[in-house]
């Protein structure tokens, strides 16, 4: 097998999907009694060829009494990028499986997020596809597998993420949607994005519309809730210029689409997300609550609570219809804010919606522009995903 590799592919950092791949790979191949590649060469693409194959490392590999295979690797998400993952142990347990059905029955052991309403593991459709890029050429015929995955940490570090907010508990959820980590302040994110956008804007096939997401989790999400998939773009932390961007190439319809608790900086004027520039969170939600007419002890709590969505959860047991009225006026001053902005900038013409989503996985707010945005871009008029919805009054907000 060729070992040709593109240099910075093999000093990229990558997402736990591909570590996930790399650890089930060797683990099939001890399985398979034969020698372990060190390092892996995974297909981290799907029409990847000999001499793309890249090499991922793995840090141990044994075989068990039992017949099974256990194989750890140790995550890195590449030079200078501030993420969580790195040095995360990550172990997969591979066994030969009886009877028939699917090739791959994989199990979430500890430490891996499950879907909070099936108890499945949370992998995203590219972390499926690695496994079966990279898995099935070395699966015999008439054979399945049975896939378990631990990582020690990944309750303890789940804590410091939003899994939660998606609707992922106990652990560290594997939603990667491509091999290379992409650091969401870091000046080549943003020109990462403006190229993609800048590609779209040129095709033949554009019809002006666009979908901008925030992070992983929203990327994921989107196509579940009936975002067309061809529409979205993620945006990472820099709304504010991927915003003018999108205008001066000729979007003429775009939807912010992402997690109230990140999305509500932008009801702030905060147009670059990332907490350790600008938060403001808490000072723009009690503001715009004040405005609803929550005052005292009540606006105090909303202030102290630890998040944006737990302060919505606790205000909607006491004040559901008060709750529901601030939620809309946040995607309302979302939208203006955000068209605010591009006037500023000299792109006054783009029409900017927005559609929040809460911790439960499910729209919980849209502004006057989002929710008649969102009914003409899905194909079934933005009712799936279900769960209600507060939109916001053209004149809501601040």
């Amino acid at each position: 097998m060729t070992r040709s590799v593109d240099a910075a592919a093999s000093r990229a950092g990558f997402t736990l999907p591909v570590w996930l791949a790399a650890a089930a790979r060797a683990a099939l191949q001890q399985l398979r009694v034969e020698p372990v590649q060190r390092p892996q060469l995974l297909q981290l693409a799907a029409a990847a060829t000999p001499q793309e194959l890249v090499p991922v490392p793995i840090e141990a590999v044994a075989p068990l009494e039992d017949g099974c295979a256990l194989v750890m690797v140790r995550c890195d998400p590449g030079e200078a990028v501030l993420d969580l993952t790195r040095g995360l142990l990550l172990w997969v347990q591979l066994s030969w499986l009886a009877g028939s059905g699917e090739w791959l029955e994989l199990t979430p052991g500890h430490g891996v997020g499950r879907l909070a309403a099936s108890g499945e593991a949370c992998l995203s459709t590219y972390a499926r596809e690695l496994l079966e890029w990279n898995l099935l050429p070395l699966l015999p015929p008439g054979r399945r597998l049975a896939l378990r995955i631990v990582i020690p940490e990944g309750e303890r570090l789940a804590a410091r993420t939003s899994n939660a907010a998606f609707g992922v508990v106990d652990g560290l959820a594997l939603i990667g949607t491509q091999a290379t980590v992409q650091r969401s302040a870091a000046p080549e994110q943003l020109e990462a994005a403006l190229v993609e956008l800048r590609r779209r804007a040129a095709g033949p096939d554009f019809g002006g519309d666009l979908v901008l997401v925030i992070g992983e989790n929203g990327l994921d999400l989107a196509p579940r809730l009936g975002l067309p998939p061809e529409l979205l773009l993620k945006a990472g932390n820099w709304l504010g210029p991927l915003l003018v961007a999108a205008a001066a190439a000729g979007v003429r319809r775009l939807l912010l689409f992402g997690y109230q608790g990140k999305l509500i900086k932008l009801a702030g004027g905060i147009f670059h997300t990332h907490h350790h520039l600008a938060d403001g969170r808490a000072e723009v939600l009690t503001a715009l609550a004040a405005l609803e007419g929550l005052a005292g002890p009540e606006l105090e709590a909303l202030h102290a609570a630890a998040t944006v969505d737990q302060a919505l959860v606790d205000l909607r047991c006491r004040q559901p219809a008060l709750a529901a009225r601030l939620q809309g006026r946040i995607a309302a001053a979302i939208e203006r804010r955000s068209c605010t902005y591009l006037e500023c900038h000299g792109q006054a013409a783009m029409v900017v919606g927005a559609v929040l989503f809460d911790r439960d996985r499910r729209i919980c707010a849209s502004g006057p522009a989002g929710a008649l945005l969102r009914q003409e871009l899905s194909p079934d008029g933005g009712n799936a995903g279900g769960g209600g919805c507060a939109t916001g009054a053209a004149k809501g907000g601040s």
